[in-house]
């Protein structure tokens, strides 16, 4: 039984209230045989839609939660696919009849049953290169999946310092309440953008470098030593936590201007 139809039935009197705390329960948490637990209840609650972390997952494991999910949700975040296995999920939702929305450089896919309405708060989204735009996608899909808007522009690292200064512009004129900052490297253009604006700002270090401090070491290490206060960092690629946080604080906002 759907959350709604569990509370109408609650409040027709067709149930009792220690039958629908049971119901509530029960819908909260999707067991799917041995592997997988759902927290169905996440959006409901707190606003963030369930994502699968697909890695280490088998195809056939990764259909039946995307299945489990999509009964009690409109939109499920498969993230990191391998990329042997992106084509067969792409097919199982077309098959499925389902609608999916794709990043850039990325193996993540966002799967709904109906277009997720953009009702939600302004995201920002820039990363320093090229090579940061995967991550930067994954978070794009999140904040989409959150209903939010993203304004995204790509390649403006401090190398040509005077890119980032139009971009930044006109994210305040589209008045967006938080950015998402990708840099790999140094890391460095998460400070600068946090020094320039009164916005939250997202750091999400990448593992784009080489040599001393490789992998994302050295960016994460810049971004946690930061003197530009108003600046939160996430963890080494993290583009998926990054999205949840920046559209909370939106829909946050958007909330309380309405």
């Amino acid at each position: 039984m759907e959350l709604y139809d569990i509370l109408q039935s609650l409040s027709l009197g067709k149930i009792s209230v220690s039958k629908a705390q049971k119901m509530l329960s029960l819908h909260s948490i999707e067991k799917i045989e041995d592997y997988a637990k759902l927290d169905t209840g996440r959006k409901h609650r707190k606003g963030i839609p369930e994502v699968i972390f697909a890695e280490n997952k088998q195809p056939e494991e990764i259909k039946n939660i995307i299945k489990k999910v999509l009964i009690k949700s409109d939109c499920v975040l498969v993230s990191r696919l391998k990329k042997s296995e992106y084509s067969k999920i792409m097919s199982f939702a077309k098959k499925s009849r389902l609608k999916v929305k794709t990043g850039k450089n990325s193996t993540s896919i966002l799967i709904y049953k109906k277009d997720t309405r953009k009702n939600g708060g302004k995201v920002g989204i820039v990363t320093a290169g090229t090579s940061d735009i995967g991550i930067a996608e994954e978070a794009r899909l999140m904040c989409e999946a959150m209903s939010c808007t993203c304004i995204c522009s790509y390649d403006i690292g401090i190398a040509g310092m005077h890119r980032m200064f139009p971009v930044l512009k006109k994210l305040i004129s589209e008045d967006v309440s938080s950015i998402i900052v990708v840099a790999g490297m140094e890391g460095a253009l998460a400070s600068l953008v946090s020094s320039l604006v009164s916005i939250p700002v997202i750091g999400v270090p990448t593992s784009v470098g080489y040599g001393y401090g490789e992998k994302g070491v050295a960016a994460l290490a810049s971004m946690l030593q930061s003197c530009s206060l108003g600046l939160s960092v996430v963890n080494i690629d993290n583009g998926i936590g990054a999205g949840a946080i920046a559209a909370n604080i939106a829909n946050m906002v958007k909330t309380r201007h309405q």
